[in-house]
């Protein structure tokens, strides 16, 4: 009898071998079989159990190896080799070469841009709003004069003085118009400038009709009270409206251009530390590349590369140099040579408001010392005294401290708009013109004490052809003499703004192309004084 050994025979075994899975048979007990590849399972799709999300253990693996792959070649790209060390010198160079002449394309921009804004917009402005508010206290003081020449309705005329003063008004009402015309032109965009405009010519056709109406009835016969009454309420609306709103678009305009300077001379700033500071470290890569080279190939030089260093450093020195110059230059026309325009400008309307209060004290009898008050303050807004509170003090002790001036000119006992041209002088013949300013100025208030001494004496009709008299030696001659000084030392400033403008502007379209030119050659010799040893790797 055949006997079977290993498995024992029963009567269940037949039954369990017909039942069992295919694949499962002689599988160690308690050990569970391998899955099947991409089915879903008991704990959710293959591969990490429990997480749902998970992709295939396969695609992870061949993943990983080709990030890893991947990496190995960059790393023996740029890493491992020689050829990949001067690679990467060679893009280090060519980036930071693109950088410095992306930051002098930035700056060279931005300064031209303040270059047209500041000459082309916020210093005419100025100097247009300055000259609005001269014009206005001009064609006033001529108001006046054509009231006081006039006589008893052309009785007694003075008529030199009188024909003078006609046509002085009408200069000065056209500049107005002019003035008013540019600025409202120029106020575009700024609403409160534009508004500014807009109640200046409202307030200009209301001063007119004003002034008209005085001028027709001082051609009649007893209307001389009339016509002061009149040019009361012109000259109330003068002072109260239109010349403090000139003053703000003075203030305005000027303010503007200020800032522009301030953010300019910033930018310029840190323009040329950021220049530097790239212009360094580009330096420092083209004499890494030296030195490696050097190194590697038992060389001392590459032609190419030193060729390089040396255009990289000139565009380094000639960016630094153009931006330097242009905010010097910038400094120049702002500190140096506007701020003596804006002083001289308010000097010059204030000039004329004087030599209108003058006229106003012969005029207006009844306001002789409301204008007498208004005439020492405006003076001393151009030349200031401490301890001086009356006219009869104030033309002695101007002469006073003008002489100590004279004697040592770091003795200034003064105040006012000369004072501030008088310390800010920077341009040949600039001293000379601005003392010459101020001595016809003290000879304008020595004519005003013998105006007022005049009145005093009960010689008014004296008082009026001497304050009024264009003959040499009267008032208004001097007056005429201490502007044309005034206009002598603002257009030396005004002078060396414009020069400043065009030398910083030359900097800019002058040196810093040089500059883009040197970095693109540093570039161009650093490609090529690599090619052949690159070459040397193929």
């Amino acid at each position: 009898m055949a006997t079977t050994t290993g498995i024992a025979q029963g009567p269940d075994s037949t039954a369990r071998a017909a039942t069992a899975p295919t694949g499962t048979a002689g599988r160690p007990a308690g050990r569970p079989g391998p899955r099947p590849r991409g089915g879903r399972g008991p704990d959710g799709p293959t591969g990490v159990p429990g997480d749902p999300g998970a992709p295939p253990a396969g695609l992870l693996d061949r993943s990983f190896d080709r990030v890893a792959r991947r990496l190995r070649v960059l790393r023996r790209r740029y890493g491992d080799t020689l050829p990949a060390r001067l690679r990467l010198l060679r893009g280090g160079v060519l980036l930071l070469a693109a950088a410095c002449a992306g930051i002098l394309l930035t700056a060279g921009l931005s300064a031209s841009g303040t270059w047209d804004a500041v000459a082309g917009r916020h210093a005419p402005r100025t100097v247009s709003a300055a000259d609005l508010n001269l014009a206005l206290n001009d064609m006033d003081a001529q108001a006046v004069n054509i009231l006081l020449s006039n006589g008893d309705a052309g009785k007694g005329r003075l008529t030199e003085s009188y024909d003078k003063a006609l046509q002085l008004y009408d200069e000065a009402r056209e500049s107005v118009s002019k003035e008013l015309r540019t600025l409202a032109v120029a106020a575009e965009g700024d609403e409160r400038a534009q508004r500014t405009v807009e109640l200046l010519t409202q307030d200009f056709a209301r001063y007119q009709e004003f002034v008209g109406r005085a001028l027709e009835n001082d051609t009649r016969a007893g209307g001389k009270a009339a016509a002061v009454d009149d040019y009361r309420t012109a000259y109330g609306l003068l002072t109260e409206r239109m010349l403090p709103e000139s003053r703000a678009l003075v203030d305005a305009n000027n303010q503007q251009f200020e800032d522009a300077y301030g953010a300019e001379r910033e930018d310029l700033r840190t323009n040329t530390a950021l220049l530097l500071g790239v212009g360094a470290a580009l330096l420092t890569v083209l004499v890494a590349l030296q030195w490696y080279l050097a190194r590697r190939f038992h060389r001392v030089l590459n032609p190419g590369v030193l060729a390089a260093t040396v255009c990289a450093l000139t565009a380094l020195v000639l960016g630094a140099q153009a931006l330097t110059a242009t905010s010097e230059e910038l400094r120049v026309a702002r500190r140096d040579a506007f701020d003596s325009v804006a002083a001289l400008s308010r000097a010059r309307a204030i000039a004329y408001d004087v030599n209108a209060d003058e006229s106003r004290f012969l005029l207006d009898k009844e306001n002789r010392s409301a204008h007498e008050a208004a005439f020492l303050a405006k003076s001393q807004s151009l030349y200031g005294v401490e301890g001086v509170s009356t006219l009869d003090g104030y033309e002695p002790a101007l002469t006073e401290t003008w002489q100590a001036y004279g004697q040592d000119n770091t003795d200034k006992r003064f105040t006012g708009e000369f004072r501030r041209e008088l310390d800010n002088i920077t341009f040949p013949g600039e001293r000379d013109a601005a003392e010459r300013t101020v001595q016809a100025y003290l000879v304008y208030q020595r004519d005003d004490r013998t105006i007022r001494s005049l009145v005093a004496a009960g010689h008014e009709s004296e008082a009026v052809s001497f304050g009024i008299g264009w003959e040499p030696g009267e008032s208004n001659a001097h007056f005429g003499e201490w502007m044309a000084a005034l206009d002598e030392v603002t257009g030396i400033n005004r002078t060396a703004f414009a020069q400043a403008a065009s030398d910083g502007r030359g900097a800019l379209g002058t040196t810093l192309p040089w500059a883009g030119l040197a970095l693109l050659a540093a570039a161009a010799l650093t490609a090529l004084g690599l090619r052949s040893r690159l070459a040397e790797f193929r």
